[in-house]
C-alpha cells in the first residue's frame, strides 16, 4: 500500500517514512474507529505522549504519515497528519471532539470516552493515568487509496 501511495506521488513529495499502526487498544475498537474514518466522520485523533514514549514511536510531525490498519493488520488507508498540538486534557475542545467523529461526538462524551481509554491503557502498562498528562491532538486527512482519500 505505502509503495502504491508514493509511486502515485510527485518525485520527492514523499519522503518514506511512516509508521503502520492501527486506532484503539482492542480488535474492536481498532475495526470500529476505522471504519468512522472510512465513512469520512474521524478525522482527528488523541494519544497521550507517554504512550508514543513506552512503544518507542516518534510524536508525529505535520506532514507525517501513517498507515492505519484493521484488527487483522491489513493496511487500508494511509494517513497524513495535518495539524498537532500538544496539551493536556482540559484543553480539548468541542471542536477537536467533533472532529473525532467518536459516540455522539459531544465534548462530554469525548472526554468520559478517553479518560476511561487512557485509565485502562496506563493500567496495561503499570502507569497511573492523570488528566495532566501531555496529549498529542492531531488532526489528519486520508490520502489513499483513491477511494476513501479527501
Amino acid at each position: 500500500m505505502w509503495a502504491e501511495y508514493v509511486s502515485s506521488r510527485p518525485l520527492g513529495q514523499v519522503d518514506d517514512e511512516h509508521t503502520v499502526e492501527h486506532f484503539g487498544d482492542t480488535a474492536r475498537l481498532a475495526d470500529e474507529l476505522l471504519q468512522i474514518v472510512l465513512d469520512g466522520g474521524k478525522r482527528a485523533t488523541a494519544e497521550l505522549v507517554a504512550e508514543f514514549a513506552h512503544r518507542g514511536d516518534p510524536l508525529p510531525r505535520i506532514g507525517s504519515h501513517w498507515i492505519a490498519c484493521d484488527s487483522t493488520g491489513a493496511p487500508r488507508i494511509v494517513i497524513r497528519s495535518t495539524a498537532l498540538r500538544i496539551g493536556p486534557f482540559d484543553s480539548a475542545d468541542a471542536a477537536f471532539a467533533h472532529a473525532e467523529g467518536e459516540d455522539d461526538r459531544s465534548l462530554p462524551s469525548w472526554q468520559r470516552e478517553h479518560r476511561r481509554y487512557w485509565e485502562r491503557t496506563c493500567r496495561a502498562r503499570g502507569a497511573v493515568w492523570s488528566e495532566h498528562e501531555d496529549i498529542v491532538f492531531e488532526y489528519f486527512s486520508v490520502v489513499w487509496p483513491p477511494a476513501h482519500a479527501d
